[in-house]
């Protein structure tokens, strides 16, 4: 990285992290009690101090998915082998919602939950579950597998 955007960075990184202190000091000067028994001082003090953190959130992720783009197409085989971790990761989604139960839920007695009726949403729940328990189960395995790899060398 060159000198010239080094100190822009360094500059950026240090204006925000000046304007995040700016509104700790604030919080801290008014006090916990204060701003929870004042709605119009809660909303002067942790409005802007939200606003802030939701425009750094989205201009820090906008800047990463931008900038991997950027590097995925400059390198066509990073590219490939992302479109083919992709791919297996909607053949395991595609997997996991085949065994999905579409049914109710239920409590302990069989009387089906609040919100909990059959249909789309509950199978899609279902599968994100057994979407999470396949990746949990090979991320395991990989662990496992480097684990017992470190134990013979």
């Amino acid at each position: 990285m060159n000198e010239k955007l080094s100190k822009i960075l360094t500059i950026v990184v240090g204006l925000i992290g000046f304007i995040g202190f700016y509104f700790f000091m604030r919080i801290v000067v008014e006090g916990d009690a204060a701003i929870t028994e004042d709605a119009g001082l809660q909303n002067s003090i942790l409005s802007p101090f939200i606003t802030f953190s939701i425009i750094a959130l989205v201009a820090s992720t906008v800047i990463a998915v931008v900038f991997s783009m950027l590097n995925l197409f400059k390198h066509p085989d990073v590219l490939k082998r992302t479109l083919i971790g992709v791919g297996v990761l909607a053949v395991l989604l595609v997997l996991a919602y085949s065994f999905a139960s579409g049914e109710a839920v239920t409590d302990q007695m069989g009387k089906v939950l609040e919100d909990g009726e059959a249909g789309s949403v509950s199978k899609w729940v279902s599968a994100l579950i057994n979407y999470s328990f396949i990746l949990g189960t090979i991320g395991l395995g990989f662990f496992l597998f480097d684990f017992v790899k470190g134990l013979i060398k």
